[in-house]
C-alpha cells in the first residue's frame, strides 16, 4: 500500500545566471553537447559506460595502462567489473600528477584544532609526507594487499596515513575516533589488519580525550596486528610496547622524502568501510581504486560544485581553490569522501578537530570566516542544536565565502532548514542536500547549483544514478511515498561485503530481479523533487497508514521548547502499531505533563486522531551515531526492553540506557 505525500513545499531557491555558468556541471554539459540537466541524466543512465568514461576524463584520472572496456558486466548488474584490464593508482591521481605543475604550490589541507593551532600543507608538502610514510610503513614489512587501520582524530596525518597505505597498494580501514576496543577488533580482525595508526588523544571541549589505552586493549586482540605507528596529538603520557609500537615522528621524519607508487590495477582493493547493521557484525562494504574516489569527486564537482586547480594545470594565474569543510570524522564515508574528492578536483580540505560549538558557539562560523570556507558540510542535528543559542553567534562573523551548505546523513525537518537557509545564509546560499552512503560511494540523490530547491528537498538524482521509486508491485509511482531503489550500475557501488558475497546480495538484490534497494523511503513530488523519509525498517504502519519518522518528528521541533525528536511504532494489537514519541527539550525548560499535552494536541491536530501518540516521554538525548544519524532501531528497542544490537557506532551509548529508565 502506498500513500499520498504531502512533505514538501514551495521553491525557495533558485539558481541566477552566474550560479548556472559558473557551474561545473554546465561546463561538463557543454562539452557533450547536451542542452539541459533532464538530457544529462538520460544519456547518463541510458549509457552508463560512455558517461562512465566522460566521467574519467573530466576529471583527468590517469592510467599507467589503459583500460580495454568501462565496465564488465558479464557476472551480472551485482558484480560489475570496472576499467577492465587498466592499472592505476588513486594516489598518482590525487598527489603525484600534479608535482610537475603549478598545482604543486596550491594548499591541499588546512587545518585547524580545538586548542587554535593552525596548519597547512601544499600539495608538494603533501607529496612529500605521503611518501615518508610510505616508505615507513614498507621499513615495516607492510606492503600490497596489507589491511591498516586508522584510528585518528582529523588532523593532517590522518589524511597523509590514508594516502600511503594506498600509495604503498595497502587497504585502508577507517575507524571512528571514538570507539571502544571492541568495535576496533572486529573489524580489524575481519580484515587480518597487519597495523594501526593512532594517536595518544585527542582533544573534545578543552579536554584531552585519551585514545591510546583503546588502541592497545584492541591490539591484544588482533592476532594478525604486528605495528601501531603512534601519532603525539595531545602529549599525554601513554605506553608503548617495544617492538610494535612506534612514534609517528621518530618513524615517518627520519624517511626519504621520495617513493614509488604501486601500480595497482583499477579494480584492486583500495578500502573496506564498515557499516553497522540492524543484527549480526559490521558490514565491511569494498571499495577499489577506480570507485568510491572516482564518485566522491563526481559528487562534489557536480553537486557542491567544488572549483579546483586540476583542470588549470598549465595555467600560471590560477584561480584560488575551493576549500571545502565537511564536519566528519574518518570513519564515517564522508571522511575519505573529503579527501579522495577534494584532491582529484585540485582543491582545498579544511579539516577542524574538536567540538563545532567549543569554546562558544560561533565557533563553526568563526571557522568559516577565518579560513574563507566556500562549501560547509553540517548536519541537522548540529543546526538543532545552534538555534536556541540565538543569531549573534553567526551575524557577528562575514561569511561571505561561503557558496553553499551541505548535509547528509539523516533527513531534515522543514524548520531548522529554514533557520539554515533565511537566517544564516540570507536566503542567498543553496543546501546541497545529500543522500546516498557507503554502499554508494556518496550520492543517490542530491542537490545541485542549477536546479531550483525546496526546503528538505533534493533536486534530483545524480548524474549516472538511475534512481526511482516503486510500490510494494514494483512498479515506478509519483507523489507517493515508495521503496528507493537503483537499476543500473554506477562506477562507486561497492564490489560487495568483505567475505561475505551472500550478506551483500541479500542486503540489497533481493526483493526485486535485478534492482538495488536501497533501505530508505523516498518520495519524488509533482515538480520533480525528490524527499528522502527515513529507512524502511524505521516506518511506522498504523492501521495501515504507513507514516514516515520525519513526518511527525518535524511537527514537535517546532515546539518553541523542544530542540530534537525521534519517532517509534510499538505493537498494538489491533492497529498493528502505535505511535510514541520522544522528545528532547530546551536547556531550563519545564518538563511537564501540559508541555506533554501540547505536544500531543499538535501531532492530533496535524495528523489526525488515528495517529495519535500512544506515549511522549522526555529526554535528554537520542542515541546518535558519530555522524548525527538517530538510531530509531535502537530507540525502538530500548523502549521494548529489547537487546539493540551493535552500539559501537554510537557516540553516546548512555541515552541508549537514559531510555530504558524513562520507559
Amino acid at each position: 500500500m502506498t500513500e499520498q505525500f504531502t512533505f514538501g513545499g514551495e521553491i525557495v531557491w533558485k539558481p541566477t545566471p552566474e550560479h548556472i555558468e559558473h557551474a561545473n556541471l554546465t561546463k561538463f554539459m557543454r562539452l557533450h553537447g547536451i542542452r539541459d540537466f533532464g538530457e544529462l541524466m538520460k544519456k547518463s543512465t541510458g549509457g552508463v559506460a560512455w558517461f562512465t568514461d566522460a566521467v574519467l576524463k573530466f576529471l583527468d584520472i590517469q592510467f599507467y595502462e589503459p583500460y580495454s572496456n568501462v565496465v564488465d558486466l558479464s557476472e551480472g548488474i551485482q558484480f560489475p567489473k570496472w576499467c577492465v584490464g587498466g592499472r592505476m593508482n588513486i594516489v598518482h591521481n590525487c598527489v603525484d600528477k600534479y608535482q610537475s605543475s603549478v598545482i604543486s604550490d596550491q594548499l591541499a589541507v588546512v587545518f585547524e584544532g580545538e586548542e587554535g593551532i593552525v596548519r597547512k600543507l601544499t600539495y608538494r608538502e603533501l607529496h612529500k609526507e605521503v611518501n615518508k610514510t610510505a616508505n615507513a610503513l614498507r621499513s615495516l614489512g607492510v606492503g600490497k594487499g596489507d589491511a591498516v587501520g586508522l584510528f585518528m582524530p582529523m588532523t593532517p596525518e590522518i589524511v597523509v596515513a590514508l594516502l600511503a597505505i594506498a600509495k604503498i597498494g595497502g587497504i585502508i580501514l577507517p575507524l571512528f575516533s571514538g570507539y571502544g576496543a571492541g568495535a576496533i577488533v572486529s573489524r580489524m580482525v575481519d580484515a587480518n589488519a597487519k597495523a594501526l595508526f593512532a594517536a595518544d588523544g585527542a582533544f573534545r571541549r578543552g579536554k584531552a580525550v585519551e585514545m591510546k589505552s583503546i588502541a592497545d586493549e584492541a591490539a591484544e586482540q588482533i592476532p594478525t596486528l604486528q605495528h601501531m605507528i603512534v601519532l603525539k596529538r595531545t602529549g599525554q603520557e601513554v605506553k608503548m610496547k617495544a617492538g610494535r609500537d612506534h612514534w609517528w615522528h621518530e618513524l615517518v621524519d627520519r624517511q626519504s622524502g621520495e617513493a614509488e607508487t604501486e601500480k595497482t590495477y583499477a579494480e584492486d582493493p583500495l578500502m573496506i568501510i564498515y557499516t553497522s547493521g540492524t543484527t549480526g557484525k559490521p558490514k565491511g562494504a569494498l571499495h577499489t581504486h577506480c570507485g568510491f574516489p572516482v564518485k566522491a569527486a563526481q559528487d562534489m564537482a557536480f553537486g557542491t560544485d567544488v572549483h579546483g586547480a586540476a583542470h588549470a594545470a598549465q595555467v600560471s594565474d590560477l584561480p584560488s581553490n575551493d576549500v571545502i569543510y565537511w564536519m566528519t570524522d574518518m570513519g564515517w564515508m564522508m571522511g575519505p569522501w573529503l579527501v579522495f574528492g577534494s584532491l582529484l578536483l585540485g582543491a582545498t580540505m579544511f579539516l577542524y578537530d574538536g567540538a563545532p560549538d567549543f569554546p562558544a558557539p560561533n565557533r563553526l562560523w568563526q571557522l568559516a570566516e577565518k579560513h574563507k570556507i566556500n562549501q560547509m558540510g553540517v548536519s541537522p542535528t548540529l543546526i538543532r542544536s545552534l538555534i536556541p543559542q540565538g543569531e549573534e553567534h553567526f551575524r557577528k562573523h562575514d561569511l561571505s565565502s561561503l557558496k553553499c551548505f551541505a548535509s547528509t546523513g539523516e533527513p531534515w525537518n522543514p524548520d531548522p532548514w529554514m533557520w539554515l537557509f533565511e537566517k544564516v545564509g540570507g536566503g542567498r546560499i543553496p543546501i546541497i542536500n545529500y543522500s546516498g552512503g557507503t554502499e554508494i560511494s556518496g550520492g543517490i540523490v542530491m542537490g545541485n547549483p542549477i536546479l531550483p530547491l525546496k526546503p528538505c528537498a533534493f533536486s534530483a538524482p545524480c548524474p549516472g544514478i538511475a534512481a526511482d521509486v516503486l510500490d510494494e508491485n514494483g512498479e515506478s509511482v509519483r507523489n507517493v511515498v515508495g521503496e528507493l531503489v537503483i537499476k543500473a550500475p554506477w562506477i562507486g557501488m561497492t564490489r560487495g561485503f568483505w567475505k561475505d558475497r551472500q550478506r551483500y546480495l541479500d542486503t540489497y538484490w533481493s526483493r526485486w530481479e535485478n534492482i538495488w534497494v536501497h533501505g530508505d523511503f523516498a518520495a519524488i513530488d509533482n515538480d520533480g523533487l525528490w524527499y528522502i523519509l527515513g529507512r524502511s525498517d524505521d516506518t511506522i504502519k498504523i492501521a495501515g497508514k504507513r507514516l514516515g519518522p520525519a513526518e511527525v518528528e518535524s511537527i514537535l521541533v517546532r515546539h518553541d521548547s523542544i530542540v530534537e525528536a525521534a519517532a517509534i511504532g510499538v505493537p498494538h494489537e489491533v492497529k498493528g502499531s502505535e505511535l510514541v514519541l520522544f522528545a528532547v527539550t530546551r536547556p531550563g525548560v519545564e518538563r511537564s505533563e501540559a508541555l506533554r499535552r501540547e505536544l500531543h494536541e499538535m501531532v492530533v491536530a496535524e495528523m489526525g486522531k488515528p495517529l495519535a501518540p500512544k506515549a511522549i516521554l522526555f529526554v535528554s538525548d537520542l542515541p546518535k551515531t558519530r555522524n548525527a544519524k538517530v538510531m530509531r532501531r535502537m530507540i525502538r528497542a530500548a523502549y521494548l526492553g529489547q537487546e539493540p544490537g551493535d552500539t559501537s557506532s554510537l557516540v553516546n551509548p548512555a541515552a541508549v540506557e537514559e531510555i530504558r529508565q524513562a520507559v
